[in-house]
């Protein structure tokens, strides 16, 4: 019978299906979200939703990387088997299987391409949002002072970065990671020009970031007001880790800093002031929002 030809063949395909299967159940043991020993409560450190996105780009890194090939191989294989099985040769049917591996190969090069640049973008700006979060514990050191720094505050549709409180305003804290510029002579450029709608980068320039400072910042006001009652003064910080930032003819309402001295910075400002009780209120609402962020992730399974 006909059929007989093309069916038996994939018997051949057994073992590579069975290896596919192993790399998936592989993959599902990787869980890069880490429980607290003492209430199994997740654990929350600076940066970890690009934590959470690298561990992803990571398994996409994974799986592109060994089910490529052997999905890359199938069509040979199979053919292969047809050979096995057929008393006259078709080089068209070959030719065909050919032009299938090499298509397959071609999205799976392209893939892993895809993954190795998400990855060094994704690692880059971990640092740097590291870099921040460190920079800013020093406002809580020693414990005494009215300072609470929150990490990876979530959002409607989005994510803030830090959320800083301090007696006299709250901070929204944004981290932005770009590789510095080369010049003509080999030297980096590492000067950004800040103006009203963009930055000026050497080679090229940005609204974007500027937005979504001012989008964190209209957020938390309007968030914290319904939930206080009261207005709060909440004021934006872009961070641009290893630039040097030019202010002159920026905004006043959007700070945009290097971040080095974020810590002194934040403790020098005054948007406003806030009394005890509403400075205990705020906090009170920023770790309800942390509970449920955590509940959220509980929620999810393990991929």
């Amino acid at each position: 019978m006909v059929w007989l030809e093309y069916l038996l063949p994939l018997i051949f395909l057994f073992p590579m299906a069975a290896m596919g299967g192993i790399v998936l159940a592989l993959r599902s043991l990787h869980d890069g979200r880490i429980h607290s020993p003492f209430d199994a409560h997740l654990l929350f450190a600076p940066g970890q939703a690009l934590r959470n996105r690298l561990d992803k780009a990571f398994s996409s890194l994974f799986l592109n990387g060994t089910l490529g090939p052997l999905i890359s191989l199938a069509p040979l294989v199979y053919g292969m088997g047809r050979m096995l099985f057929v008393e006259r040769q078709d080089w068209i049917e070959w030719a065909l299987y050919g032009l299938l591996s090499s298509l397959l190969v071609l999205l799976f090069s392209l893939l892993l391409i895809r993954d190795y640049q998400r990855i060094r973008r994704l690692k880059l700006g971990l640092a740097c949002d590291l870099a921040v979060g460190q920079e800013l514990e020093r406002l809580i050191r020693p414990d005494t002072h009215p300072y609470y720094v929150f990490h990876d505050v979530p959002t409607d549709s989005f994510t803030i970065d830090h959320v800083v409180v301090t007696p006299h305003g709250v901070f929204v804290v944004e981290t932005r990671a770009r590789t510095r510029a080369i010049g003509s002579d080999g030297h980096e450029l590492n000067q950004v020009f800040v103006e009203r709608e963009r930055l000026r980068f050497p080679h090229w320039q940005e609204r974007r970031p500027l937005y979504k400072t001012r989008q964190a910042e209209q957020w938390l006001s309007q968030w914290l007001e319904k939930g206080c009652g009261v207005r709060v003064p909440v004021r934006g910080v872009l961070v641009l880790p290893g630039w040097e930032i030019d202010t002159r003819d920026a905004a006043s309402d959007v700070l945009v800093v290097s971040g080095e001295t974020l810590s002194r910075q934040l403790a020098e400002l005054k948007p406003g002031e806030l009394s005890d009780a509403i400075h205990d209120k705020v906090i009170y609402l920023l770790l309800e929002q942390a509970r449920l962020m955590e509940l959220k992730h509980l929620r999810q399974p393990s991929v």
